[in-house]
Order: structure tokens, then C-alpha cells, then sequence
């Protein structure tokens, strides 16, 4: 696991970020590719998640379409407009598509994802209204994914 880092100041996007690369760690620990996601709105945390595909033995339990169904839940609402995802791996073009419908106003993601991530399909694949900011921890990020994948070769 990785330590805790007091570093990152409150509420910064170092700071959630680093709580989603927990969830990741944790997902890597139960065998599942390590994804992890935390949503904020107003700067509360309202959900944080990992990839389940395995445990749930459904290809749509992916972090971040997860972390979506528990926010709108939290809110008793669909649209996360106030609402940040912070997670550890570029979104997939299916969790994409959720983000758009959620209509979330912010993404901010550690590494890109260059074989599977929207961005190899289109920018506009996220809502109009959508901002997103990459590279956060994408190090530490890069090195779980990587070492993840080795494990599983040998």
C-alpha cells in the first residue's frame, strides 16, 4: 500500500487523487486491474470505488461508472454538474459515454490509458460543458499499473 502522503494540502487534486490511487491499490490487492475512483462535490467526497469487473463478474463495474451510480444516489439526482471524478486511469469510451449522461461538470485523471482511453476516439466524447485535467500523480499511477501487469505475465 502506499503511504500516507501529508504533503498534498486539503481539498487539492493531489490530495483526492491520492485517495483514488488507494482504491486502486486495493483493487490491484483483490486481483482486479488497478482503477480507482473518488467523486467530489463541493468538495465532499461522495463516493469513492475501484474497478469490480472480476468480483462482480461484470465487464461494467469499472471504477468510474461505480463511482457515478453511488454519487447520483448520494444526491438523489443523475446530473453530477457540481460534481469532480478524480480517477487513477484515463477513462474507457464506455465510462465516457456515462460521464456525458452525467452531465459531470469536472474529470481530473492520473495516466493516460493509450490502447483503451475516449481520447484515441474524440475529445467531444465528454459533455460540452465537461473540463478535464490529466497527469496528476501519473508516476506513482504508472508504476501500479505497471507493475500490476508484470505480476500477471509471470
Amino acid at each position: 500500500m502506499t503511504e500516507v502522503r501529508n504533503m498534498y494540502p486539503l481539498f487539492s487534486d493531489e490530495y483526492y487523487m491520492q485517495l483514488a490511487l488507494y482504491e486502486a491499490e486495493a483493487a490491484a490487492n483483490a486481483g482486479e486491474i488497478p482503477v480507482g475512483a473518488v467523486i467530489t462535490c463541493r468538495q465532499r467526497i461522495i463516493a469513492k470505488t475501484r474497478n469490480q469487473t472480476e468480483q462482480l463478474t461484470d465487464v461494467t463495474a469499472h471504477a468510474e461508472v461505480l463511482a457515478i451510480t453511488a454519487a447520483a444516489d448520494y444526491l438523489g439526482s443523475k446530473y453530477l454538474k457540481d460534481c469532480t471524478l478524480y480517477v487513477t486511469l484515463e477513462p474507457c469510451v464506455m465510462c465516457a459515454g456515462a460521464l456525458y449522461w452525467s452531465q459531470i461538470g469536472r474529470i481530473v485523471f492520473g495516466a493516460s490509458d493509450e490502447k483503451r482511453g475516449y481520447s484515441l476516439l474524440s475529445q467531444n466524447v465528454l459533455h460540452p460543458k465537461t473540463t478535464v485535467k490529466k497527469g496528476i500523480l501519473e508516476p506513482e499511477i504508472t508504476q501500479l499499473l505497471k507493475n500490476f501487469f508484470q505480476r500477471l505475465r509471470t
